[in-house]
C-alpha cells in the first residue's frame, strides 16, 4: 500500500506552525516556506547542504535550495500537494537542528 501523502496546510494552520520554528527565521514567499542561511564559508554551507540532502532524501521529501559561497536559500513545498504541508515543517525543523551544528554558525 502506497504511503499516504501530506495534505495542504490552510493560513491559520501555516501560521501557527510558523510560530513554533525560531523567530524571524522562516517566512512565506511565493507560496513556499522560505529560509536563508548564512554560514562562516563556503565548506560549512555545503556540510549543511549534506546533512538537509542526507535527510531530505530519508524523508523521500526534496528542497529546492541555492548555494553562493556562505549562503543557502531554502524554499520548501509540497508540489503533490498543490501548496506547504506538514511535511515542509519537518524538513524546516531537521534544517534548523543542522544548521545549529555547522561550524561558525
Amino acid at each position: 500500500m502506497p504511503a499516504t501523502r501530506p495534505t495542504k496546510l490552510s493560513d491559520s494552520e501555516i501560521s501557527a506552525a510558523l510560530a513554533e520554528l525560531p523567530p524571524s527565521t522562516w517566512t512565506i514567499a511565493q507560496g513556499k516556506l522560505h529560509r536563508e542561511y548564512r554560514f562562516a564559508d563556503f565548506v560549512a554551507a555545503f556540510g549543511f547542504m549534506t546533512g538537509a540532502a542526507l535527510v531530505a532524501q530519508a524523508m523521500d521529501h526534496h528542497p529546492e535550495w541555492f548555494n553562493v559561497w556562505n549562503t543557502v536559500r531554502v524554499d520548501l513545498s509540497t508540489h503533490d500537494a498543490g501548496g506547504i504541508t506538514a511535511l515542509d515543517f519537518k524538513l524546516a525543523r531537521a534544517m534548523e537542528d543542522l544548521a545549529a551544528r555547522q561550524p561558525g554558525k
